[in-house]
Formats: C-alpha cells, sequence, structure tokens
C-alpha cells in the first residue's frame, strides 16, 4: 500500500538474488494506521509477521517479508524524535522467523498546531514539504478522524486542510502532523533501505551449527567496565549471536570494539 517495495526490493535482489511480488489490494491498514484511526492490535515485531503471513497468502509464497515502524519522542532525550524501524522475513518451509530493528535517529517527525496557513513557515522548512508529506486534522475534538487530511503535498491542500480543521476544532487550531508512511516521507524510506540492508546481510550468514540463514545478533547483555574505577555500568558489554533454526549461540564482545565505560556512565564514579 506505501510503497516500500522501492526500498525493500533492492538490498535483497542485490545480496540474495531474492525477487520481490507486491500482491495487490492487500489492505495492510487493517493492522493499524499511523494517524491512530485503526490501532495496532499487537506488537511490532507480531504485527509485521501478520503482515508477512497475509502477502504470502494473497500471492501463494513460502516466504513473505513485511516492515512495521513506530516514531515518538527519544526516550532519554525527550525532545529530539526516535523512529524504531523493523523489518521481518517468515520462511514457511523452514519455519523460521529473521527479523532486524534500526533506531532511525534521523528523521522529520514533528507536529505543530497553527489557526490559519500564515506563520508555519519555518514549520514547513524543518519538515522538508512539500518532499515530505503532511497530516491536518482539528486540535481538539472528539470527532477528529471526520476531518482527517492526509498526504499533503501541495501549498493549496494545506490551507484548505488548516482552515477545515481549526474550524472544526473548539480551540480554533489544526494540528499539522508529518505523515509517517514511506510513500509519503523520503527520509523513513531511506531508513526502511539501511534496514533490509542489514536484514540481507543477516539473511547471508550462515549458523555455524546448523547452517540455517538468518544467524546474527538476537540479545546484548549491560556490564561494561568503567574506566576509571572498573565498575559495571548499565552500557552493553556482551552481544549474544544466535540462530532462528536452532539453539546455538555465541557470546562476542562488543562489535564496536569499546570495551570500557566513560566514568561519566559509572553509578560510582558518577551517582
Amino acid at each position: 500500500m506505501h510503497g516500500k517495495e522501492q526500498a525493500i526490493a533492492p538490498p535483497l535482489e542485490a545480496e540474495l538474488g531474492l525477487r520481490i511480488i507486491v500482491p495487490t489490494d492487500l489492505d495492510t491498514d487493517a493492522l493499524g494506521t499511523f494517524t491512530g484511526e485503526i490501532e495496532r492490535p499487537a506488537g511490532i515485531l507480531e504485527t509485521a509477521v501478520r503482515k508477512a503471513k497475509l502477502g504470502m497468502e494473497a500471492a501463494g509464497l513460502e516466504l513473505g517479508i513485511a516492515s512495521e515502524g513506530s516514531y515518538g519522542p527519544h526516550p532519554v532525550v525527550p525532545f529530539l524524535p526516535l523512529g524504531r524501524e523493523l523489518i521481518v522475513l517468515f520462511d514457511a518451509e523452514r519455519g523460521i522467523t529473521v527479523h532486524e530493528r534500526l533506531l532511525a535517529e534521523s528523521t522529520n517527525f514533528a507536529h505543530t498546531t497553527a489557526g490559519s496557513a500564515g506563520g508555519v513557515g519555518d514549520f514547513l522548512d524543518r519538515v522538508g514539504f512539500p518532499d515530505h508529506a503532511l497530516i491536518v486534522r482539528p486540535n481538539a475534538t472528539s470527532v477528529e478522524n471526520l476531518h482527517l487530511h492526509k498526504g499533503i503535498r501541495s501549498q493549496t491542500d494545506l490551507e484548505e486542510a488548516i482552515g477545515l480543521c481549526s474550524r472544526a476544532s473548539p480551540d480554533g487550531k489544526a494540528r499539522l502532523e508529518t505523515d509517517m508512511r514511506a510513500h509519503m516521507n523520503p527520509t523513513r524510506m531511506l531508513a526502511i533501505e539501511k534496514l533490509t540492508g542489514k536484514l540481507a546481510g543477516r539473511l547471508a550468514t550462515p549458523c555455524p551449527s546448523c547452517g540455517s540463514p538468518g544467524f546474527g545478533q538476537v540479545d546484548a547483555k549491560p556490564g561494561l567496565p568503567c574506566a576509571a574505577c572498573g565498575a559495571p555500568t548499565e552500557l552493553i558489554a556482551i552481544e549474544v549471536f544466535g540462530c532462528p533454526a536452532c539453539d546455538y549461540m555465541e557470546r562476542r564482545p562488543r562489535t564496536d570494539g569499546i570495551v570500557s565505560a566513560d566514568p561519566g556512565q559509572c553509578p560510582f564514579c558518577n551517582p
């Protein structure tokens, strides 16, 4: 529905020779929407697997791939936005599920309010309008979805939507949001392409024990020692790699080579 094959197909074909087939008339919005009029009934991974299986059933194939994402404030620095992207491949023949995640710190996710189209120029520049689309809705009303305008990419449509939504809102304001659907957001599309590259590399990595594709990181353990006093910190010390088909696992030092934590991250040196 949202053109993600533009980002997903090239890395998988280049790395693995996989060809992406997009089923027609498949309503993935039934599993939840970014705008909230349809709530996502399950977690991000479960929803992605459901989506992949819907595609497999519609296309009559044994492999399915789907992605899901969520965007909101950064958990540590709340005034910064952060995206969480996930992509999953389900292999019915092997009975395995392989997925990868990406924290998308480069995102235009934002919102503002306005009573008219005047005065929002800085916001429009910041979020990359009109290359990146907007969503407009009343800022305060219990029937907001009756005035929900998606995919706005022209000044004329924006002015009309702000006028309609501000008049429908008790506070006289419209809420402008970045449209985070992939086909409306080039920045998010780049994140999905990067994430698919990670998945392709993982699928190309066989398990050292059973040879199944999809060997990669499945967990991480804290305890990185402080560089000053040696006490364990909450930072990651060990990365755990595992297989989607068997119980084989490996514990490895951090991939980035960091062997100690800054004392500023230590609960003893910096309580």
